[in-house]
């Protein structure tokens, strides 16, 4: 039976064979650049997309979360990290990791880093975030003071190890030139990681953002590089420059329910509570909530003429049409819908279908149930 057959409602559809391209391209730019790929499983949150990762030498990964990182311990994973600036009151959640799986965490001021020492039952690493021009979290790269201060509670325990620094440059989303973004973000690593070298001769200095680590050539010294989307990509990643819509290995297969040929207009199942809201906006000021592609047996194709979501409400979507669509579709069918933003649509799905009718695992639809 073709999966085709077995979708009636929304379902997040997984294209395995774009999905391990996506990462041996990324695993093969790391090893050309002599950094470690430590991917943010944020986007996939799946043990069964962790083996596959396994298999081209990725052997450590970053979570979002703590509830991230208890889905994913136990994996043969020789480290998580959680990659977001550590909340205290998880701490007895930690020590439960921590007791059988190597973990870091990151840290942004002393405050934290003082409750970690006094209340750590095991050995746990910490990365200490930088902001080098983001401005969402992180110490600011010149606050030496603050850096020191977290180093030296550091150093009164034996259960809280220094790894280095972490440098998330979440700005490439929506600065333009990417290459001087990096080049800020190569200064700050190699200041930081020369200033304490001496000290610290094991630091590693990681950075992690899809679109710089899909389109940069030059990562300085920087000893790691961390993104997460490139699992599956996205409308946005595509929007960047950093992938090819035919690189995006997810798409929201949605029943059709209703047409106004009238209006050029498809009423789909498949809203916000699928998709989330990430929307691009077009020059013409018209917004995309996400692209129509044709499902298929063997997965999915982008028509020549376009066709999107031009608005979503919970579960409602309401695709602009294309005459070629509008020729074609009737009441009943499925329709695929490649999402402007990946991670959040896997997030709000809790699972996949891959293209041979098999389901694959994601933390949040397990954790659910």
């Amino acid at each position: 039976m073709s999966y085709l057959d077995q979708i009636t409602s929304p379902t997040l559809l997984l294209d395995e064979k774009i999905c391990r391209a996506n990462i041996k391209r990324m695993a093969d730019k790391a090893a050309r650049h002599d950094m470690k790929l430590v991917p943010h499983f944020k986007t996939a949150q799946s043990h069964q997309i962790g083996d596959w990762a396994k298999q081209y030498n990725i052997t450590e990964v970053t979570a979002s979360s703590i509830k991230m990182a208890e889905y994913l311990a136990g994996q043969g994973w020789v480290n998580i990290h959680i990659a977001f600036p550590f909340n205290p009151l998880e701490i007895p959640k930690l020590n439960k990791i921590a007791a059988k799986q190597s973990i870091s965490v990151q840290l942004v001021n002393a405050a934290t880093a003082q409750m970690l020492i006094e209340q750590l039952e095991y050995p746990v690493g910490f990365f200490i975030e930088i902001d080098a021009g983001y401005g969402r979290t992180g110490v600011e790269v010149s606050d030496f003071g603050l850096m020191e201060e977290i180093l030296l509670i550091a150093k009164k325990s034996d259960k809280l190890n220094f790894k280095g620094f972490y440098l998330h440059a979440g700005h490439s989303y929506y600065m333009p030139d990417i290459p001087a973004l990096y080049e800020q973000t190569r200064n700050a690593l190699s200041m930081l990681k020369h200033k304490y070298n001496s000290e610290y001769p094991k630091l590693v200095t990681r950075t992690g953002d899809t679109p710089g680590c899909a389109v940069m050539e030059d990562f300085g010294d920087i000893d790691e590089m961390g993104p997460g989307n490139f699992v599956f990509y996205d409308l946005m990643q595509a929007e960047l420059g950093g992938c090819d819509k035919e690189d995006i290995a997810v798409c929201l297969a949605v029943p059709v329910v209703d047409i106004k040929k009238d209006r050029k207009e498809i009423l789909v199942h498949g809203g916000g509570v699928h998709l989330a809201k990430d929307v691009l906006v077009g020059d013409n000021g018209l917004k995309n909530f996400g692209e129509v592609v044709y499902l298929n047996e063997n997965g999915w194709t982008i028509p020549e003429d376009k066709s999107f979501l031009k608005s979503i409400s919970q579960e409602h979507g309401i695709i602009k049409a294309s005459d070629e669509l509008l020729a074609k579709v009737k009441v009943g069918d499925i329709l695929g819908i490649l999402p402007v933003h990946s991670c959040m649509t896997a997030d709000c799905m809790g699972e996949y279908m891959t293209l041979d009718g098999k389901m694959v695992d994601h933390a949040e639809g397990f954790l659910v149930k």
